[in-house]
């Protein structure tokens, strides 16, 4: 049975003068978008809303464009039941102090078949606009810049900031799970009275694309030509993760698997708290198939590349063979290698990402990959390195901050220190980890020292941090912290 198609896209109307968008004015335009798949706004100008206009027309137009429910708007000089006539949408809706009087839109609808709906919204969703500020709002003032570090180092900020205006002539090729993160905002409507579970509502949600695929664009945002390399299914989520990546100049190469869906990590949150969290994923390793397109597709790319970086989740894009391949493709042709390998459990090894010219654990990952749960933080480090026979560590601690154990070129010895947290409030510490891999990673392959890594990848972390949701850090961001 084929559907009616204009039952697959509802057109709702809305006309009025809209001086100021007031909470009323937000509820009423959040309940008419969510009465089908359309708003239009109709601002009536000048001359129509005569004493009515206390702002002029243009200025009030603006301002209705503005918000984020609104699909179109324009400016009407017509009656409003002529405007109704000639587009014909599904539905008006109207304030509910409408609905007691005279209503002339109800005889063109009625005549075409169209609904006349009066609410003025609810209160719970008043304020999404101020919600939608927390994914969009970025807090840098608590920042601060690790002279101490700097000091010791003799690191100068000019230097770092010449190390990131490097980074435009990198090319970097980035393989691993690809993860859309959803952010679900939700109004607390109070406890259940069947059982002591704690009840909210939905009323917003925001999506970013995490995983693998933020590392690539944090590496695009900084300046660098990326490709990106995964598996995905055949989704909705697929589809807006290469939307996003190709708006942020990332050229993608997503293999498709049609047995898994894309990565979906779900967060449900309230006043600035995450709730609950549900991740839709499969874990398998992919199969032969797949793992000989990948290779195919990454040696050709890793045959003009700079710099290598897997991003793994352990959800199956990189099987252990084809790690051991991609980096002997990588070392033949001479090309710089990190990794990070993120577990939320006992499975992940960082170890199984050998001759790594960086490697990104966390403290609980290294103790994972090691056996290691009672050693200090630098034996543990140690360990990892003989472990992974990599080159340079960041272990990341989290609220302490990242410690950094080093190859010292002139003695071989091996030599430690660290880099305090330098966002003292943070927002959202997702992402942190991913945003500190790729800059850390762009100032090796730029000529930096593992001291000059360390300062940049912390200060791109804590860009990261002062915002909500995963958003790629830009090159301007950093040049506005060192300088």
């Amino acid at each position: 049975m084929i559907k009616n198609p204009k039952l697959l896209s509802r057109t709702v109307f809305v006309s009025g003068n809209f001086n100021v968008l007031h909470p009323g004015h937000l509820r009423l335009l959040r309940f008419a978008k969510e009465c089908g798949d359309r708003l239009i706004v109709a601002v009536q100008s000048d001359r129509i809303a005569a004493n009515g206009a206390h702002i002029p027309e243009q200025l009030r137009l603006e301002g209705v464009k503005t918000n984020s429910w609104v699909d179109q708007a324009f400016i009407i000089d017509e009656p409003v039941t002529e405007v109704i006539d000639r587009l014909r949408p599904d539905i008006v809706v109207k304030g509910k102090e409408h609905e007691i009087r005279f209503n002339p839109e109800l005889t063109i609808l009625e005549q075409y078949g169209g609904r006349l709906l009066f609410s003025s919204g609810e209160t719970t969703f008043s304020s999404v606009d101020l919600l939608r500020k927390e994914f969009t709002e970025t807090n840098l003032q608590s920042i601060l810049i690790p002279y101490d570090f700097l000091d010791r180092h003799s690191i100068t900020q000019s230097k770092l900031a010449n190390l990131v205006q490097q980074f435009s002539f990198l090319k970097v090729c980035v393989v691993g799970d690809l993860i859309i993160d959803e952010y679900i905002t939700c109004q607390p409507l109070g406890m259940s009275q069947e059982d002591p579970t704690i009840v909210v509502t939905p009323i917003d949600s925001t999506r970013f694309v995490g995983g693998a695929g933020i590392v690539a664009a944090h590496a695009a945002g900084l300046g660098a030509e990326v490709q990106f390399f995964s598996v995905t299914g055949v989704d909705a989520a697929q589809e807006f993760a290469r939307e996003v990546l190709d708006a942020a100049r990332v050229k993608t190469n997503l293999l498709i698997d049609e047995s898994r869906p894309t990565t979906l990590k779900q967060r449900y949150r309230s006043k600035g708290k995450t709730l609950l969290r549900v991740s839709h994923l499969h874990q398998r390793a992919i199969d032969a198939k797949l793992q000989t397109q990948l290779l195919d597709r990454l040696a050709a790319a890793l045959a003009t590349a700079d710099l290598l970086v897997f991003s793994d989740f352990n959800y199956g894009c990189l099987p252990q063979p084809v790690v051991d391949r991609i980096a002997a493709l990588a070392k033949e042709q001479g090309v710089m290698m990190a990794a990070d390998s993120q577990c939320s459990s006992q499975v992940g090894d960082i170890s199984r990402f050998q001759g790594m010219d960086l490697i990104t654990p966390t403290e609980r990952e290294a103790r994972i990959s090691t056996r290691n749960h009672e050693d200090g933080l630098v034996v543990l480090a140690e360990q990892l390195r003989q472990q992974a026979k990599t080159q340079n560590i960041l272990l990341k601690l989290g609220e302490e901050g990242l410690l950094i154990h080093a190859d010292n070129d002139i003695d071989q010895t091996w030599l430690t220190d660290r880099v305090k947290t330098l966002n003292s409030n943070p927002k959202d510490v997702a992402g942190a980890g991913d945003s500190l891999l790729i800059s850390s990673a762009l100032t090796l392959a730029s000529g930096g020292s593992i001291w000059e890594a360390a300062v940049i990848g912390s200060l791109a972390a804590a860009i990261q941090v002062g915002r909500v949701g995963n958003t790629p850090v830009q090159r301007d961001e950093l040049m506005q912290e060192l300088t």
